[in-house]
């Protein structure tokens, strides 16, 4: 159903203010982000907005305005705040345009942190950042703009981390590691101490890192990079 088929005003919240967060993409992770919230004093959902749910619809209660053409229609409906429920696993392609909607039409992002996830003081953490529970992210370490962190990453100390990068669940990254705008690290990834994982670049599930990824380098599920000789 398109959106101007809805009366999306009357799924409007009776509150709008600055806690509120428009929700963009309901499916998978935007419904993780959702249970996130609801674990949260700082922020509530307020409505979700998606292309390829029908409008008028709810997914765990909150209603679906219809698509992204009422981004602007919705900002001036009060919201101020939105979340990027777009995982984008795959396809970083896909997070980027929805910041890029949710930037034009004014939104800002807020930082959601699940409650059992454990972020050291010292650690500078940019807006937009999603980290699920069980997360550790260690001393003076650097999360940049929109990254996700999923369930039960340790981000050691010292690391820095680009911006939209996607840390998958289970990853584990030792100190000093950096890691460049929009990589996406598979779930079990282990990360050797003080390596660089370029721009872009994707390493699959379960592979261990023991020497930098070149920007746009692609490592196989289960690899050991690099690898190692034949043994003569």
């Amino acid at each position: 159903m398109r959106s101007k088929e809805v009366n999306w005003k009357s799924l409007l919240p009776p509150w709008i203010d600055e806690s509120t967060v428009l929700l963009y993409g309901g499916g998978g992770h935007g419904k993780t982000l959702i249970d996130l919230t609801g674990e949260l004093d700082t922020f509530q959902m307020g409505g979700i907005v998606d292309e390829n749910l029908p409008a008028g619809s709810r997914i765990h209660g909150l209603p679906v305005f219809g698509g992204g053409d009422l981004l602007d229609e919705l900002y001036k409906a009060g919201f101020r705040q939105a979340a990027n429920g777009v995982g984008g696993i795959g396809n970083v392609d896909t997070r980027l345009q929805v910041f890029d909607k949710l930037k034009k039409a004014g939104f800002s992002f807020p930082t959601l942190i699940h409650p059992t996830a454990w972020v050291e003081p010292s650690t500078i953490i940019a807006s937009g950042v999603q980290i699920l529970p069980l997360t550790y992210v260690g001393t003076d370490s650097n999360i940049g703009f929109g990254s996700l962190l999923n369930a039960h990453v340790i981000v050691s100390h010292d690391c820095q981390i680009g911006e939209c990068v996607n840390l998958s669940p289970g990853a584990t990254l030792a100190g000093g590691v950096k890691i460049e705008d929009h990589a996406q690290i598979g779930m079990g990834v282990t990360i050797n101490l003080n390596l660089t994982i370029g721009a872009e670049a994707r390493i699959g599930n379960g592979a261990t890192i023991k020497a930098d990824v070149p920007p746009g380098g692609r490592v196989y599920a289960g690899q050991t990079w690099p690898d190692r000789p034949s043994e003569s």
